[in-house]
């Protein structure tokens, strides 16, 4: 079953930052775990690449 990979966290100054859930897969173990932030829009390809 898959998950929202992103959703829209509300500020009172605009729509500047949004909350990603991405899969990261254990190396030790092999399980997937859930990495979560809440970033700026111009970095969330940043987020997705594992470059923050």
């Amino acid at each position: 079953m898959a998950k929202k990979a992103v959703g829209k966290v509300k500020s009172g100054a605009g729509k500047t930052m949004t909350r990603c859930i991405k899969f990261v897969r254990s190396e030790k173990t092999g399980a997937y775990t859930f990495k979560e932030g809440v970033v700026l829009n111009d970095d969330i390809k940043n987020f997705f690449a594992g470059k923050q």
